[in-house]
Order: structure tokens, then C-alpha cells, then sequence
């Protein structure tokens, strides 16, 4: 019969007392870092709570938390013996994470796996979050895998906060860049000129449809006096507010110079110089840019780069091409040529960026110079408004109402 041992007893009433103790420890502590996430408090105050808890509740003396970023994680929290490089504690990861679970890793046959206690991971779902590795644990420890468990509830309630955190800012990120491009697209359309004469002089009808809420392409009318007016129509290289910042500085100095009364090619040429100082050569614009006197009947033009604008005469159909290259990649322009063109009654220009005619669809679904030359030749005898809505009706139906992989703009003019 075995005898009965008091102290044995002892010991045990110990051991549980020690335990509830140790559980309360750590409930409160839970509880603390759950009210400093519920206060919003910054990551790194989390991270000196984890740490406190760390090394003064369950007593490790070494300890790293790695964050995933991307594809990578990142150590936001040691202590305990030299750091060891990125890559050695990449691989750790990169071994033990499919595992998902926490693992004892003493007896791991590498050095560098067993200089710790533990692997600890953190999923969410079937992505891996982040990874905690604990060790030396002080030797009168008891209760290890308890432990283990309280740490790794304790990391996970942590990065979920992190996680919430970093959606939180992607969400106010997000609606800060919705009202940007709001506010940028509300400024462009109040750049679009919206009122375009129709009189028994001069017929003007315009289409605007940018591929994003705002676009790189532009287009101007400007009367200058009583006989004459300019339009332009240009197109950024790239898309969305970088490209329709550019466009918007562009117009700006167009304004500006056409007041100074220069001639076409002296215009160009500064218009060429403005966009190269702005863009130091990483960003062009071509364009095509028209003056028409009505006392004179005579149209002179700049073509820079752009589609050749489409000019109709009674039954002959021609293009305007003449001109220079693209503005804003020199310093210098190459040459600049201007043409000159007497304009008969009823002449119709149309004018378009490459929108029109280019599409990253199938070939069958694509507009050719060919195609729009013959669809305008055609179409020659109705208002330039219904041209243009019969046109974009004809694209659309080409590209089966798929979203346009462009920017679209259309001037057209009917010189009466």
C-alpha cells in the first residue's frame, strides 16, 4: 500500500496556484493590449506591449516577430542575441510555414533553427500574416506548451490589428485618390471648351470621352479676334493625372502665347520648349494646331506628330500633314514646317486624336485611316454633329461596346 505524502500535496496546491496566477498575468495583459487596440494606439506601442509581455510574463529571452510584406517578411521586433541576417531568417520561414502550425524546433538538425524554442506562424485564410520565433526560455519555466499557446493567440490578435490598421489606410488612401481624381476630372472638364460656335459663319461640334475618368488628350477653340480663330487638338503621351496635369499646364501656356500674337511656328517652337522644361523629355505631346482667317479664307496649320486632320472640299477628301515632330522630346525641334491652305465654302475638317483609329482588340475591331476617310467622304453631307455620334456609333459597334483602351476626342469644323 503506497503512503500517503503531504508534501506531494504541497506541491500540487503550488503548481495551481502558480498556474491560475500565471493565467491571471496573462488575461489581464490580453486585456490591456486589446484596449490599446480599441484606442487606436500607433503599431509601435503595440509592439513595446509585446515585447514587456515577452520578457516579463512568460520570461523568453530571445524573440522575433516577422511581418509579411508583399512577398517578404521583415523582422519588426527582437531582442535577445545579435540579430541574424535577412536570409537566414527568411529561410527559417520559408521551411516551416506550410507546416501552419507552431512547432518545437530544438532538436532541428540545423544551428539556426535550434538556437530557438519555438516556431509560431500566423494565417490568415491560407496566406501566411507573419511568423514568431521564441527561445530560451528560463529553466524553472513551467507549462511550456501553455505557454506557446497564450503567445500565439496574443500574436495573432496583434497582426490582425496590424491588418486592420494597414486596410484601414488603403481605404483612406483609396477614397483620398477617388476625390483627387474627382477634383481633377471636374478641373479638366472646366478646361474643355463647352460652348463651340454655330453660326452662319462657322459650324463647330466636339466628342470628348476619356479612357479613365480623366484623360491625356485636349482640345481648344479660341476666337481671336473678328476674323480670325485657332483650335488645336493634342494628345499626352501616358494616361490618367499625370497625363491630364501635363495637358492642363499645356493649355495653359497655349493661352498664354497665343495673346503675345506670334506666328504659328514661333508658337510651336515655345509650346515645344515649355513641355520639355516640365517633362525634362520623358512625356510628349503631339498635335495639330489650325489658324483660319475668314477675311482671307486662308487656314495655315502646324502638324506636330499628330493624325492628320481630314479635310473635305466639295467631292475631294484630303489630309493636313505638315509640320514638325512631336513636341516636348527635344530641346530643339528639328524643323517646322507650316501649311497653307485656301478654304473653299462649306468645308468640313475634322480633327481627332489616336483613339479613333487604334484599339487593342482584334484587327476586324479596329477603325483604319483608310476606313475613316471613306466613312467621312461618305457621310460628307450631314452636320458635322451627326457626323461625329455616327462615327463613335460605328466605333462602338466595331468594338462590340467594349471599354475603349484610349483616350477618344473629336473637333470638327464646317467652314461655311
Amino acid at each position: 500500500m503506497q503512503e500517503y505524502d503531504p508534501s506531494s500535496e504541497s506541491e500540487s496546491q503550488v503548481d495551481i496556484v502558480e498556474l491560475l496566477l500565471k493565467r491571471q498575468a496573462e488575461l489581464s495583459a490580453l486585456l490591456e493590449v486589446t484596449r490599446a487596440i480599441n484606442s487606436n494606439v500607433p503599431s509601435q506601442t503595440l509592439i513595446e506591449m509585446l515585447e514587456m509581455i515577452m520578457r516579463n510574463n512568460l520570461r523568453v529571452r530571445k524573440f522575433r516577430l516577422m511581418l509579411r510584406n508583399i512577398d517578404q517578411f521583415f523582422c519588426v521586433s527582437n531582442f535577445g542575441d545579435e540579430l541574424e541576417d535577412f536570409e537566414d531568417l527568411q529561410k527559417i520561414g520559408d521551411e516551416l510555414l506550410p507546416l501552419r502550425n507552431a512547432q518545437k524546433i530544438t532538436k532541428h538538425q540545423d544551428p539556426l533553427f535550434n538556437a530557438y524554442d519555438y516556431f509560431i506562424p500566423v494565417h490568415h485564410k491560407d496566406e501566411a500574416l507573419a511568423f514568431v520565433l521564441v527561445g530560451k526560455f528560463k529553466n524553472e519555466e513551467k507549462l511550456l506548451d501553455n505557454s506557446v499557446d497564450y503567445i500565439q493567440t496574443l500574436i495573432n490578435v496583434i497582426i490582425v490589428a496590424f491588418e486592420n490598421k494597414k486596410l484601414f489606410k488603403e481605404r483612406l488612401h483609396r477614397e483620398r485618390l477617388t476625390r483627387e481624381v474627382e477634383l481633377a476630372r471636374q478641373v479638366q472638364n472646366m478646361l474643355i471648351p463647352q460652348d463651340l460656335p454655330n453660326n452662319l459663319f462657322l459650324d463647330v461640334a466636339s466628342v470628348y470621352k476619356p479612357h479613365q475618368s480623366i484623360g491625356g488628350d485636349f482640345f481648344d477653340f479660341i476666337q481671336l479676334n473678328n476674323d480670325e480663330f485657332l483650335w488645336c487638338v493634342a494628345d499626352v503621351s501616358g494616361k490618367g493625372i499625370s497625363a491630364a496635369l501635363i495637358m492642363a499646364n499645356f493649355q495653359a501656356s497655349l493661352r498664354a502665347l497665343v495673346s503675345l500674337n506670334i506666328t504659328l511656328p514661333e508658337l510651336v517652337k515655345r509650346l515645344n520648349k515649355n513641355v520639355y522644361k516640365n517633362t525634362n523629355g520623358d512625356r510628349f505631346i503631339t498635335l495639330f494646331i489650325g489658324l483660319y482667317n475668314d477675311k482671307t479664307r486662308r487656314l495655315k496649320y502646324i502638324n506636330a506628330g499628330h493624325n492628320a486632320s481630314v479635310i473635305i472640299q466639295k467631292d475631294n477628301i484630303g489630309t493636313l500633314s505638315t509640320g514638325t515632330t512631336m513636341i516636348g522630346a527635344f530641346d530643339e525641334l528639328p524643323f517646322i514646317n507650316e501649311g497653307e491652305i485656301d478654304v473653299m465654302p462649306e468645308t468640313i475638317i475634322f480633327n481627332y486624336t489616336d483613339g479613333i483609329v487604334e484599339y487593342d482588340g482584334d484587327e476586324e475591331q479596329s477603325l483604319t485611316e483608310e476606313n475613316l476617310l471613306h466613312f467621312l467622304y461618305q457621310n460628307r453631307d450631314k452636320s458635322i454633329k451627326e457626323v461625329n455620334n455616327a462615327l463613335i456609333e460605328k466605333i462602338e459597334e466595331l468594338r462590340h461596346h467594349e471599354e475603349a483602351s484610349d483616350d477618344i476626342t473629336i473637333l470638327s469644323l464646317k467652314i461655311h
